[in-house]
């Protein structure tokens, strides 16, 4: 039997528990960087490799090793008799299980059974975020209870996947609406990410918006920022790389939202890290609150050029997140 793990933490838990089988982490964050629609193995790999080596500051040929050495792993699902996939609520696990399950709605399953472990909270733990927060004893009692993914549960995600990599979000819209009863967290995650789109009033997403927020409210330190993000809105299901990606761009636009100042009291003026980022302190320029408040656009002022999912955001047209009316809408901004 295979386990599919969403990351590090869960299995290297489950391992130390009494669950039978092989346990293997997929490590991917499909959540940030591009995915566009019909590549090939190869040229995909190629794509998300150069995302993953621009923004995590890892080796690229050895990401892109590491990326067929996991596409292999999941080959060999033919050598198990089931497939156990374990993922949470959020955006981060959703867009993963999305991904895992149109890969194997491609292939032919033969004998192999897939099943799920997907929850949103667990009994005794307070404020749930992941499995990863579970000891080996709690993973275990999980897994007599996995659902079987049935035909229809193939087919909508590999709808929903297609709709999270196609270039207007227009069919995410559409997909989260849909009815899951295989896949409950789905509708709720796809809505969570429409509304990383630039806002129509200020030309921000959600994440950023929410970041500028907490840290005009005092949330100066990125640790601090990160734990007041997570607890604000789980939803995303966020790791501080990824919430690092966000500030970048608000701290390195060519008219900052935010300002970092390091651990030597100096402002920080190139591109930050996720270390440099760790050991700064971080403050909202008067820009910046003037782009909370609604009274200027981030995206006129700066620019854009970005993916979210399949849909690249560029200068020429861009999508938005209208508030008030919860809907995707396209704007022309020439």
């Amino acid at each position: 039997m295979l386990h599919i793990h969403n990351g590090d933490s869960t299995a290297g838990k489950a391992k130390l528990s009494t669950i039978p089988g092989e346990h293997f982490a997929f490590r991917e964050a499909l959540v940030v960087g591009p995915t566009p629609l019909a590549r090939d193995g190869s040229e995909w790999r190629t794509i998300r490799a150069r995302h993953l080596a621009e923004s995590y500051g890892v080796d690229l040929q050895q990401c892109e090793r590491e990326l067929e050495e996991q596409e292999n792993k999941l080959a060999s699902f033919a050598d198990h008799e089931e497939v156990a996939l374990w993922f949470e609520h959020d955006l981060f696990c959703q867009i993963n299980l999305l991904y895992l399950l149109h890969w194997f709605s491609q292939r032919q399953l033969g004998h192999t059974k897939l099943s799920l472990v997907c929850i949103d909270r667990f009994p005794g733990v307070p404020g749930f975020r992941g499995l990863g927060e579970l000891e080996a004893d709690q993973l275990a009692s999980l897994f007599p209870d996995r659902k079987a993914v049935e035909p229809g549960t193939l087919e909508l995600a590999g709808s929903s996947w297609r709709a999270y990599c196609s270039p207007t979000p227009a069919d995410i819209d559409q997909a989260s609406q849909a009815d899951a009863p295989g896949l409950p967290f789905l509708g709720a995650a796809l809505r969570a990410h429409l509304k990383r789109f630039p806002s129509v009033r200020n030309g921000l997403g959600a994440i950023e918006n929410l970041s500028l927020e907490l840290v005009r409210s005092g949330a100066n330190n990125f640790m601090e920022l990160f734990s007041h993000f997570a607890d604000a809105d789980p939803a995303y299901g966020f790791g501080d790389a990824q919430l690092a990606l966000v500030l970048t761009r608000l701290l390195s636009a060519t008219h900052p939202a935010l300002t970092m100042t390091g651990i030597n009291g100096n402002v920080q003026t190139p591109a930050p890290t996720l270390k440099t980022l760790r050991n700064a302190s971080l403050e909202i320029t008067e820009l910046g609150l003037s782009i909370s408040r609604g009274e200027v656009d981030f995206v006129t002022l700066n620019g854009i050029d970005t993916w979210l999912g399949g849909v690249h955001l560029h200068d020429e047209s861009s999508w938005r997140w209208d508030e008030q009316s919860e809907r995707i809408v396209f704007l022309t901004t020439r």
